[in-house]
């Protein structure tokens, strides 16, 4: 009995010390598992979170590509890399505060950090002095990328007066795909009422397609609003 009572005894702390251990590392994965995704691009996405046209790409635009386009493996399908938006600011020679506003619309309209872009060089007849402020830009990637594009396609350009389409003649040969806004108020990001100037930006869609033709008919699979052609009169 006394044996018995001794080897109890002796293992009672090494159960404690088990017990322990396992409740440390089940405190650890909670606390993991409540973190969100800190994947470059993602910042404060749900962890697995999956933007809605990134899923429309894998089940079924990359599917249409490779059957229009004959690839012989599906990783020769071109996809969106980045989209860089970017906005000049001209009443910067004037003031150099303006650019820090249009910095922080930028912001708010793309979800990240934008760079101030500065002139390369001096030209006089514009009043621009080398290394002036003069604009800002930001490059999306991956989740904030995809999220911008769902926004852009489906709530921005349809706001646009008088919005016809876009032209799909901003091809640059390269496979990538530029074109202007000239109200940034179009983005719901901005509120009208809070803002008191009007700047105009340019969104560059770049992709790893090739040619123009498979450019076209990637971003045409997302359902992009260009420009339908005329009818020609009967």
């Amino acid at each position: 009995m006394a044996k018995e009572e001794a080897k109890k005894a002796a293992a009672k702390p090494a159960a404690e010390a088990k017990a322990k251990t396992e409740a440390k590392s089940k405190a650890k994965a909670d606390k993991a598992s409540a973190k969100t995704v800190a994947e470059p691009g993602s910042e404060g996405a749900p962890a697995g979170y999956v933007p809605r046209l990134r899923t429309h790409y894998e089940e079924v635009v990359r599917p249409q590509l490779l059957k229009e386009f004959g690839y012989k493996n599906a990783m020769e399908v071109p996809k969106i890399t980045k989209i860089v938006l970017n906005m000049g600011i001209g009443e910067a020679t004037q003031d150099s505060k303006l650019v820090q506003v249009a910095v922080g619309e930028l912001e708010r309209i793309a979800g990240q950090k934008a760079v101030i872009t500065k002139a390369r060089k001096a030209i006089a007849q514009f009043k621009i002095r080398e290394n002036l402020a003069i604009g800002a830009k930001v490059t999306l990637r991956k989740v904030r990328m995809y999220e911008f594009l769902d926004r852009l396609i489906n709530i921005a350009l349809p706001r646009v007066r008088d919005f016809r389409g876009l032209t799909d003649r901003s091809f640059d040969g390269n496979g990538n795909y530029a074109f202007g806004i000239k109200e940034h108020i179009i983005f719901p990001e901005i509120d009208y009422d809070k803002i008191d100037r009007v700047w105009g930006m340019d969104v560059i869609i770049c992709t790893s397609a090739k040619t123009d033709a498979e450019a076209r008919a990637l971003i045409d699979a997302f359902n992009f609003p260009f420009r339908k052609p005329a009818r020609k009169a009967a």
